[in-house]
């Protein structure tokens, strides 16, 4: 385990923030700068190495300008049992020796539940940002470990109304939840004015310039593991891309099944541009000036919506709701000849413009400090451009 010990700070509330995977780093980000800015809190970044190669993680500390991490657990791939369990293992004795207030952590990922689980066992309160969110279905590995944190969290941030009812609906104490917006549109909006133009990251893997181009992100095992699913969804982007480019940042686990199932010839003489993972600046330049993007990640669902790129999701549920009802989101699910249908109607309308959800405003993660700090005594900061907010919560 890598340390680097942080500097004690006497009198302060020690929170120690969890990662573990890049959409947890834009997540992290903000809510520790606030912390920091507030100045009754002591952050220090746990990372447990769920996500651990250059490509996947390194270039992000660099986008977002995370320090980094006091801790680096090293976990690395395994399946989920055995990965929670490690970080678990050795998350402990870092609560043991930092001895900290409470354990924030973001997201659903296994890296979220092994923590929470693993401050609760130490009677360490546990405060879950991005809580509330249901896809309601139950084979989804992240929709387990979403169920689970809640249940054991002291307080719980929201992202959108619907969280609530999913919650209360849980058991849990609307005392608890608070609804503050979303701390991952708070790094898009101060990343934006960063962002890399799309055309100099086209430039790196088109050979000739083009106007108009869509984005792709496929990652969930649910779609890259499967023999049936993947070829057929990718036999419609191979369609798609006879009428305008696909770019398609790569995650390493679906370039392997690719090759496993003997795609890439395929994709090769498609209009289909295979690239590697992007960096978070080029990401959202890329999709910016996208015509539209077709992915079944959780969060480009949400920067497409703030940034009014149409986005169809393939997949049959969302555990994002508001992007389908107010933002630019259509649920389209795996059947190609709806992949490539919904893509036909982007084309001929313009697709889902919709509208920015309330709170989605880039300062969640100054309401996350306000309320933490009333949360653990030091209840009279609050930035001016939150006081009307402060003041009705």
């Amino acid at each position: 385990m890598l340390v680097t010990k942080p500097p004690p700070l006497a009198g302060r509330v020690k929170i120690l923030c969890v990662v573990g995977a890049r959409p947890n780093l834009m997540k992290i980000a903000p809510v520790m700068r606030a912390l920091s800015v507030h100045g009754a809190f002591e952050p220090c970044l746990v990372h447990t190495g769920q996500h651990y190669d250059d490509a996947m993680d390194g270039q992000f500390f660099r986008d977002l300008a995370i320090s980094q991490p006091h801790f680096n657990l090293g976990v690395g791939s395994a399946s989920h049992a055995v990965q929670t369990a490690e970080i678990m293992k050795r998350f402990e004795p870092v609560i043991d020796s930092q001895k900290p207030d409470a354990v924030l952590v973001v997201g659903d990922i296994n890296s979220t539940i092994a923590c929470a689980l693993a401050a609760t066992k130490k009677h360490v309160q546990v405060i879950h940002v991005e809580a509330g969110l249901r896809s309601y279905d139950r084979t989804m590995p992240e929709e387990i470990n979403r169920v689970l944190t809640d249940q054991v969290s002291d307080l719980l941030f929201t992202t959108e109304p619907e969280a609530l009812n999913n919650l209360i609906r849980e058991g849990i104490d609307a005392n608890r939840i608070h609804y503050v917006g979303n701390v991952m549109i708070d790094t898009l909006m101060d990343c934006l004015k960063r962002a890399v133009p799309a055309r100099l990251t086209l430039s790196k893997h088109v050979e000739s310039e083009i106007e108009n181009y869509g984005v792709v992100t496929l990652h969930r095992p649910s779609t890259v593991d499967d023999r049936n699913i993947l070829p057929s969804m990718l036999g419609a982007l191979c369609k798609i891309s006879e009428r305008i480019p696909l770019l398609f940042p790569a995650h390493p686990r679906t370039r392997a099944r690719m090759s496993e199932f003997g795609l890439l010839a395929q994709i090769a003489r498609s209009n289909i541009k295979l690239v590697p993972p992007l960096g978070y600046l080029e990401m959202i330049g890329l999709v910016r000036e996208a015509k539209c993007v077709l992915t079944d990640s959780g969060g480009l669902q949400e920067e497409a919506t703030v940034l009014g790129v149409p986005c169809a999701t393939l997949r049959d549920n969302t555990e994002r709701p508001v992007t389908v009802t107010e933002g630019t989101n259509t649920l389209v699910g795996r059947d190609p000849a709806k992949i490539v249908a919904a893509f036909e109607d982007i084309v001929s309308t313009g697709g889902k413009r919709g509208r920015i959800p309330a709170l989605w405003d880039g300062r969640a993660s100054e309401r996350i400090a306000t309320i933490m700090g009333r949360q653990y005594g030091s209840g009279n900061w609050a930035p001016a451009a939150i006081a009307e907010f402060a003041s009705t919560t």
